[in-house]
Parts: structure tokens; C-alpha cells; sequence
């Protein structure tokens, strides 16, 4: 009998830890597109420029489409953030400096900033 309740627990446990991961997950992709919107950046993408807002539409549509294949942020910015699928070409920002950076390494920065507590 204790045999089996400790399987329970055990069972309810990883079920709860699956659930705080997704969770986790959810709140880390809001943040990454919430501060694409948020930024005074310009984004472009296969040669065209678009707003922050359009940015962040862009990737919410692309992250519902590949929900589930991303199992980490970094899966998001990969599957979401880094490139095109029909060109292959890489997304890029630029700056309100006028520097012109590649979109996935501007995430992976938040990210870090994000996870830092920063």
C-alpha cells in the first residue's frame, strides 16, 4: 500500500514540476515579445522594416504555429525569432543607435538579462 502511494506522490510531483515548466516557459516567451513590442527598435525582415508591434504579431503567429516544438526559449528564438523560413535569411534589428544587429543575438541578451533578474 505505501508502495502505491508513494507512486501517487511521485506521479502528482512530476505532473505539478510539468506544469511549472510550461508555465515558466509561457511567461519567459510573453516577456521575450512583450519587449520586442516595447522596444524603440526597427525590425527587419527579408529586407523589409516593420514596427515593433508587427515584430511581435509576426513571431506570436509563428510561435502558434511551432508551439509544439518549442520545449525552451531558446527554442523559441531559434523557431521564432532568428530567420525566415521562405528566404532563409537571418531577421535583424536595427537599433536606435542606427546599429543594425542580428534579431537572434539581441534575444539570447535579453534572455540572459531575463533569467538574470536584470
Amino acid at each position: 500500500m505505501k508502495f502505491y502511494i508513494l507512486i501517487l506522490g511521485l506521479l502528482f510531483g512530476s505532473l505539478s514540476l510539468f506544469a511549472d515548466e510550461k508555465a515558466n516557459l509561457q511567461q519567459t516567451i510573453d516577456h521575450l515579445i512583450a519587449t520586442v513590442e516595447n522596444s524603440k527598435c526597427t525590425f527587419i525582415r527579408n529586407g523589409s522594416e516593420h514596427t515593433p508591434k508587427e515584430a511581435a504579431e509576426h513571431m506570436r503567429k509563428k510561435y502558434d504555429y511551432y508551439k509544439k516544438e518549442i520545449k525552451t526559449p531558446s527554442d523559441f528564438i531559434n523557431k521564432c525569432a532568428s530567420k525566415s523560413e521562405l528566404s532563409g535569411k537571418p531577421y535583424m534589428i536595427k537599433l536606435p543607435d542606427g546599429k543594425t544587429v542580428k534579431c537572434r543575438d539581441w534575444m539570447d541578451e535579453e534572455l540572459k538579462r531575463y533569467r538574470s533578474g536584470a
